[in-house]
């Protein structure tokens, strides 16, 4: 393995919110705990609908008096419309920061060289004042750097990173069933905790009420979660306008994100579950992935 890669992320976009009630802002809406976000830890999150349905997911970063928000440049406008919406008279500034600063992905073994690093997933240092840390769903997805654009050549030769095809990591992402493309798809078609927010640490259950968590804490509490949102590996034919998945003519599931890497919602039963199946979705072939969570 070349621990020396980096991989350039230029399809993510930051917004930044900052002012006094910023904290007590991003708590009552987020699906995740914001107190627990510091200079050492940072978190993954999400904003779900009052009915609980899945429509914005994003990284959490402290960062001076504020928090910074990645998540897919796509979906910026529309998130920052939302969160707009929820200011009222809070004591906030939302920005959208997306053209000035870049987000870079390390390897975890050369965040571990750093000083001070440790092994957890969300923990956070600096480089050159720049926060760096390990991806809070799942370590394995590397270190990201959220870095001014000014900055991004000097740091990257300090700290003798090589720039890598950016689509060897979604690549990797997808094999451990974390869909971070075309995120825009899921938009209030599937509950949040459908899209596996807990497995992710993006879920927090102790932490009282934000939007959407009535429902999310119903769905699990009364153990009625039998759907999930799985990796789909296309082995033959190709994906038409017909999304049912299905086993022997029973429904089995719906694709919900085409490409570049596909995943569907899945009724499942872990214990009955047969990733090894062949399925069929339209005329395509498929295989339904096994994620890092499930193995």
């Amino acid at each position: 393995m070349n621990i020396n890669k980096v991989y350039i992320l230029e399809d993510r976009g930051i917004i930044y919110i900052n002012g006094d009630d910023s904290e007590n802002f991003l708590q009552n809406l987020i699906s995740n705990d914001i107190s627990r976000i510091n200079e050492n830890f940072s978190t993954f999150a999400s904003l779900l609908s009052p009915q609980g349905k899945y429509l914005f997911e994003f990284i959490i970063v402290k960062y001076k008096k504020g928090f910074l928000i990645e998540c897919e440049k796509t979906i910026v406008d529309n998130l920052l419309k939302l969160l707009n919406s929820y200011k009222f008279r809070s004591k906030i500034e939302i920005l959208n920061l997306s053209n000035e600063f870049v987000i870079a992905v390390l390897e975890k073994d050369k965040f571990l060289e750093m000083s001070n690093a440790q092994n957890k997933c969300g923990y956070t240092i600096k480089f050159r004042e720049d926060p760096i840390f390990l991806d809070p769903r799942n370590v394995d997805l590397g270190a990201r750097i959220i870095i001014n654009l000014e900055k991004l050549h000097l740091s990257l030769k300090k700290l003798n990173l090589k720039s890598a095809n950016v689509m060897e990591y979604y690549k990797k992402s997808f094999d451990l069933g974390i869909p971070q493309k075309n995120l825009n798809e899921l938009n209030n078609k599937l509950f949040g905790i459908e899209c596996n927010l807990e497995e992710l640490n993006g879920l927090d259950f102790k932490k009282g009420c934000y939007i959407g968590q009535e429902n999310t804490a119903r769905i699990k509490l009364k153990a009625k979660l039998n759907k999930r949102l799985f990796g789909i590996t296309l082995i033959n034919g190709e994906f038409s306008d017909n999304l049912i998945i299905d086993n022997k003519n029973k429904e089995i599931g719906k694709l919900l994100i085409k490409e570049p890497f596909p995943f569907g919602l899945i009724k499942f039963k872990e214990k009955e579950f047969n990733f090894n199946n062949f399925y069929k979705c339209g005329t395509a072939t498929i295989t339904i992935n096994k994620p890092f969570w499930n193995k």
